[in-house]
């Protein structure tokens, strides 16, 4: 049995290999852009920007409020105010356009079902997501034809073949070691018989089930950060005023 376990998957390896010979062999992790399809756009760039905005806004504020400069503090509220419009504009945009949000995440999901293999770091964050939601695939276990190691197909030598990632499976609380070929040709059985071993729903529809379960606390969140820029433009503009008019009043002394 696990002679045979090992040349399917020496096979199947050395094929997946040999169609990928010439091309950049990198994890998936490693080059971000090949899965969120962003047109070779890193967004590692993305974070670093936000970074480097909320140093320069911080900076601002922090430096203003010091040395009473008023160019600085106005500077700190302004840009505090279009970054409050900002978040509520794309609130507004998220809410009207969720169904686009939905096909989206459903293909950001996809692409990394094609690339479980493919980087150790993505698989381990595959698995604790289908393990944290209970679920499996985008929309269902079928998702998983979309991985070679995965699909049903004929010409598939994987002993994998049919199956799902161990982080699909139904959790024994009497087992204590986890059985990661649990999933093994599962997908080959009747619906009526899978849903007794793997989770039947997808991550899309259990994101979803869990945001309307904690809508109240999510809410809250934004909310309390809203409340706290709101605060920040505010005592920013307060100051301002008490620098000019001590300005204004050292003039006419």
């Amino acid at each position: 049995m696990n002679l045979m376990y090992f040349t399917d998957s020496f096979i199947v390896y050395s094929k997946y290999w040999g169609c990928r010979s010439g091309t950049d062999s990198q994890g998936v992790l490693s080059n971000i852009s090949s899965i969120t399809d962003l047109g070779g756009f890193d967004p590692v760039w993305l974070f670093l920007v936000v970074g480097g905005v909320m140093f320069i806004l911080g900076f601002a504020g922090c430096i203003g409020a010091l040395r009473e400069n008023s160019f600085l503090l106005k500077f700190f509220s302004v840009f505090l105010g279009i970054i409050f419009f900002l978040e509520l504009t794309a609130g507004v945009l998220a809410f009207v356009f969720k169904d686009w949000i939905k096909d989206q995440l459903n293909f950001f999901i996809n692409n990394n079902i094609r690339a479980y293999r493919d980087d150790i770091d993505l698989q381990n964050l595959i698995d604790f997501t289908q393990e944290y939601w209970e679920c499996c695939g985008a929309f269902g276990a079928d998702d998983w034809n979309l991985n070679i190691y995965f699909n049903c197909t004929d010409s598939n030598p994987s002993r994998e073949k049919c199956g799902v990632p161990f982080s699909c499976c139904t959790k024994d609380p009497a087992e204590d070691v986890i059985n990661t070929q649990c999933g093994y040709d599962i997908r080959a059985k009747a619906d009526s018989e899978q849903q007794h071993f793997i989770y039947i729903k997808g991550c899309v529809p259990q994101f979803e089930k869990w945001l309307q379960d904690n809508l109240t606390v999510v809410a809250g969140i934004f909310i309390g950060i809203a409340l706290l820029q709101i605060f920040g433009i505010c005592l920013a503009q307060n100051l301002v005023s008490d620098i000019e008019a001590v300005r204004e009043s050292c003039l006419f002394t």
